[in-house]
């Protein structure tokens, strides 16, 4: 040992350096590098998705985890390799709807200031969206209008025709009448204009939805699967009115009180959020 701190006694500043670099063990640099990668994902998902509890869970976990690396030397590069690759897995199927929806999310997301809105103009359209929806449920009349903030696969909106359009009760139904051209696609709402109809969306493949949901149900779970969007549906074969978002369906049977909380907080919550 003696020997060992003569001979690097004899080092200059810049040698004791390079030494150092060369001794130094990258595979833990690696595994620090994609836990920190693995713990920033998994936090931004479960943030985004209002996952308190989770979120502390995963804190914990991380704090026992950095305390039991500290104080034994039982733990191998190889176990480390194989617990992050485990945590990968846990989150890619905890959270791969969220994963996919923020991996096809186009990031170019249109910030609306609530100021751009006036209360009244924002109140009238949710007022004319209702009407249009509840007149659409006592025809049977099919539809489906996504709620948007431009954060929709530009595929998507390329499928259909853009309309730029106002929002009002007439235009939302004349876009469904059974007859028009663009009734069967979807109709694509940003902000306070119907920016796009006749549009297909991603359908959905699972085999244990309930029989009663048809193609615009599938549709509007699919659409909500890869993308942070708002669906209502209106089942033409029983007028019932749905309201999907996440990929599940929030709202079956909505009522002109959950059609305009739906609206409400798409105006003055989901539009202005910050990316």
């Amino acid at each position: 040992m003696r020997l060992l701190l003569a001979a690097e006694g004899g080092l200059s500043a810049g040698e004791k350096i390079v030494r150092m670099w060369e001794n130094m063990d990258w595979t833990y640099g690696v595994q620090f590098a994609a836990f920190a990668v693995l713990f920033y994902l998994a936090f931004k998902i479960l943030k985004e998705n209002k996952g308190g509890k989770f979120i502390a869970i995963l804190c914990a976990t991380v704090i026992v985890f950095g305390v039991a690396c500290s104080f034994s030397e039982n733990i191998s590069s190889q176990t480390l390799l194989i617990l992050i690759f485990i945590a990968i897995i846990v989150v890619v199927t905890m959270f791969n709807v969220e994963i996919k929806r923020g991996m096809l999310d186009s990031g170019s997301k249109r910030r609306v200031s609530r100021s751009d809105l006036t209360v009244g103009h924002i109140e009238k359209i949710i007022q004319e969206t209702i009407r249009a929806v509840q007149d659409m449920s006592k025809t049977n009349t099919g539809a489906l209008i996504v709620l948007s903030n431009e954060n929709l696969p530009e595929g998507i909106i390329s499928s259909g025709t853009v309309v730029n359009a106002d929002i009002t009760a007439p235009m939302i139904e004349a876009v469904f009448y059974p007859k028009a051209p663009l009734h069967d696609g979807a109709m694509i709402i940003e902000g306070d204009k119907i920016h796009a109809a006749g549009c297909f969306l991603p359908i959905i493949q699972n085999d244990n939805l309930p029989q009663e949901l048809g193609s615009r149900h599938r549709a509007a779970l699919g659409v909500t699967s890869v993308a942070s969007v708002t669906a209502i549906v209106v089942s033409e074969e029983t007028g019932i009115i749905s309201i999907v978002k996440n990929g599940e369906v929030r709202k079956r049977y909505a009522s002109d009180i959950d059609l305009k909380n739906a609206l409400s907080q798409y105006y003055w919550s989901d539009l202005t959020a910050e990316g």
